[in-house]
């Protein structure tokens, strides 16, 4: 993050760089999609973050809702989501994967000056968006999201999928973060997804939902997190006569199974 608590700008972007956009009862909704980072914004990255990157970063990607009225807003991006990756080695896999995630790190990035001290090598986060620093804040809150109001068939005025970053941890799992909204005429989702599976180790979901009532103002965000051992979750899959390597790449799937291991709901209402 820049000093002036700005994310890190690792690309410049032109005005044709803007986004898709759609303003919806005074809500400014923004996605933008572009290639994935190039080897010196990669090392300016690295500087940054102090870790070592994942294979690919997709560090000029966003996605954010801005409240016009009040110029409230919340987005998702990568620099910020990879902050919130553990740097000081605690949260860290130590399993036999680790030196061959190295050394297959060294190859991925060659010629880039690499930060090489212990961290979180999944990439796993608990990311939430970032807001601003002097913006109002939520505050915690047991309204649950309305899911039957989502359920509702009501016409999808905008819909986008964007990655922010995607790792194969040395060819045994995976780890991912995007980001999927879709905006109706009353109310909109987003739903920021980490999903990482390590072969023979673990599953993860760590999921992010950002709804808005448009009417009201009211924005709930709720944060949901998932882990069983991999074992575990292959002996419930193997029950299903259904494609078990298959499975274990959809994440919605497992997000059905995997016990929920940590949740927190918060609120706020913008006038």
């Amino acid at each position: 993050m820049a000093a002036d608590g700005s994310p890190a700008n690792t690309h410049f972007p032109s005005p044709t760089d803007a986004g898709n956009s759609i303003v919806q009862r005074g809500f400014k909704i923004t996605t933008r999609k572009l290639p994935i980072l190039k080897a010196a914004p990669i090392e300016d990255m690295t500087a940054k973050l102090g870790i070592a990157p994942p294979e690919m970063i997709f560090g000029d990607n966003l996605v954010s809702i801005r409240h016009e009225p009040t110029n409230w807003e919340i987005s998702f991006n990568a620099f910020d989501a990879l902050d919130r990756v553990d740097k000081t080695g605690e949260a860290m896999l130590k399993v036999a994967y680790s030196q061959e995630w190295q050394k297959n790190r060294e190859k991925v990035h060659e010629g880039i000056k690499e930060v090489v001290k212990p961290f979180d090598w999944s990439y796993t986060t608990d990311y939430k968006g970032t807001l601003p620093s002097d913006g109002t804040a939520f505050e915690p809150s047991t309204k649950a999201i309305p899911v039957e109001l989502l359920k509702r068939p009501d016409p999808i005025l905008f819909f986008d999928e964007v990655m922010l970053y995607e790792d194969e941890l040395a060819d045994n799992g995976m780890a991912m973060l995007s980001c999927k909204i879709r905006v109706m005429p009353a109310r909109l989702l987003l739903l920021c997804r980490f999903f990482m599976r390590l072969d023979d180790v673990v599953f993860r979901i760590r999921d992010t939902r950002v709804y808005v009532e448009f009417a009201t103002g009211e924005v709930i965000r709720e944060y949901v997190a998932k882990e069983e051992k991999f074992d575990v979750v292959k002996q419930k899959l193997a029950v299903t006569r259904e494609d078990v390597p298959a499975l274990m790449r959809d994440a919605n799937k497992l997000s059905e199974i995997l016990p929920t291991v940590d949740q927190a709901t918060e609120r706020i209402v913008l006038s």
